[in-house]
Formats: C-alpha cells, structure tokens, sequence
C-alpha cells in the first residue's frame, strides 16, 4: 500500500520548525493532482447519488478513525449549506459517536457491525453506500459495503491506494492515490486532505445537480447565525437589485433567500 510507504523525509525530529512546515506542503501539492486523475471515477459517483437522492434516496457513509470523522463531519454540514432535511446524507462511524472524539479500539475491525449500523436507519435499495477508509483494507467498511451490495444498494468508496479491497467490493470506487506521507504511515495528513477534497465535491456537484444552488449562491442555506443572515440580505440585494433594509424584511418574512426570490416572482 502506497499510504503506508516509507516517507521521501527522514530524520524529522532534526528539522527546524520551517523545514517541518516547507517539507509538509511540498507533498500536500502532490494532493490536488491526484484527485484530478480520479475525476472519472468521482463523476460516475456523482451521478451515482443524484439518481437515488433525486428519488427520494438517502446517502450513506461508513468509515473508521479520520475517514469515518470526514464522512460524520461532511454529512453534518449539508443541512446548513444546502437546506437537506437531516437524515438525507448520514455519516456513521466505527465505534459509534464517541469515536469522532476518542479512539475506539478494534472498532474498524469488526466486518459485521456497519451492516448493523446501517440496519439502525431502515436502509433499503433506494439508498446509496460511500465506504471511506485510505488504506482500502478497513474490515467494518469493506463488510459494509458486501452487505449493502448483497442487498441491491448502490454502494461507492473513496480510497487512497490502487487496486484495495474497499474498492473491489464497490460499484463506483474512486481511488485517490496520494502515496507515502510525510510522517510515513500517517493518513490523516495527505489522504485525509484527499478525502475531504472528494467528500466536498460528492456532496457539492450532488445539490448542485438537485437545485439546491442558484447561480452560485446558497439559496436553501439554514440562517442560523448573524454571519449566514448577512449573507442571505446579499443574496437578496444582488439577486433584485434592492437596499440592505428591503432585503433584510423580506428575509424576515419568507425564512429563506429562496422563498423571498420565489415570492417575489409571484
């Protein structure tokens, strides 16, 4: 596995603080490229998710330590930028909750518990599984997604090494290979930057493609703080050509920048 290769840098505990940080980003430029070359793969996932979720369908993340916790974090965060109920994209874990904050030994190693989990939501054959695990070898995600095909579910991965079992056990794997880390071994450093790049245009190509974006703006976001209710005025002064006060009533009244446009087409 080219994730668990021995790092290009050695002898790091001798380096100064700006060789440690110069040597990081040197390799974190490698990143973006790699995605690149997995473009193909993450369009056919794309397209993949649009259909179930364009019917109604749920997507689904399992995955353990770092690639679990970006799963958990990218699912929580669709509801505030695009306005999704909760429950349409679900991230869940090994271990459970409390592995987003605290290590649960031997929680990935159990092939049978993601099938579980899954169970837990009433998953069925309108829905989608995205296994996300770098190493490809991760038994809760690999089990997962043998149980979700096995029961006629689309299932995806997200990957950092060529040729896994993660990936072989999915419909649309998309391998991101990003090779030796700069601490050798460590995947929450290149692959996991890997991953949230993936994981940020999975979901965001997704609501695009669902109407959740106008133009290039937020439309459906949750205004839930002063920050987010500024935005949406913005939103509202640009879209119709009206003051910082008009817009901000409008918003008040309809409790969405996409409510106040569509009023205001009536």
């Amino acid at each position: 596995m080219s994730t668990e290769s021995p790092s290009y840098f050695d002898h790091l505990e001798t380096l100064s603080t700006h060789h440690l940080l110069a040597g990081m980003n040197s390799v974190d430029q490698t990143v973006p490229q790699a995605v690149a070359k997995a473009l193909p793969q993450l369009e056919a996932l794309v397209e993949a998710t649009v259909a179930r979720l364009g019917k109604g369908g749920r997507l689904f993340y399992i995955g353990a330590g770092t690639s679990g916790r970006l799963g958990v974090l990218d699912a929580s965060e669709c509801p505030p930028t695009f306005g999704v109920p909760h429950g349409v994209v679900v991230g869940l874990i090994a271990g459970g909750d409390t592995a987003i904050r605290k290590a649960v030994e031997n929680a990935e190693d159990d092939a049978e518990q993601a099938w579980r989990d899954l169970e837990a939501y009433n998953i069925n054959d309108q829905d989608i599984v995205v296994g996300i695990a770098a190493s490809g070898r991760t038994p809760y995600v690999i089990g997962g997604l043998e149980q979700a095909r096995k029961h006629g579910l689309a299932t995806g991965c997200i990957v950092c090494n060529a040729g896994s079992a993660v990936a072989a056990a999915a419909e649309f794997p998309v391998e991101v290979v990003t090779g030796p880390e700069f601490v050798t071994g460590s995947t929450r450093l290149k692959a996991g930057t890997a991953q949230k790049l993936a994981l940020n245009m999975l979901t965001t190509a997704t609501f695009i493609r669902l109407g959740r974006v106008k133009g290039n703006k937020m439309v459906d976001m949750q205004l839930s703080n002063a920050k987010l209710v500024d935005r949406g005025e913005r939103m509202l002064m640009d879209e119709l050509g009206i003051e910082q006060d008009a817009a901000a009533t409008l918003l008040r009244q309809h409790g969405s920048v996409r409510a106040a446009l569509d009023a205001q087409k009536h």
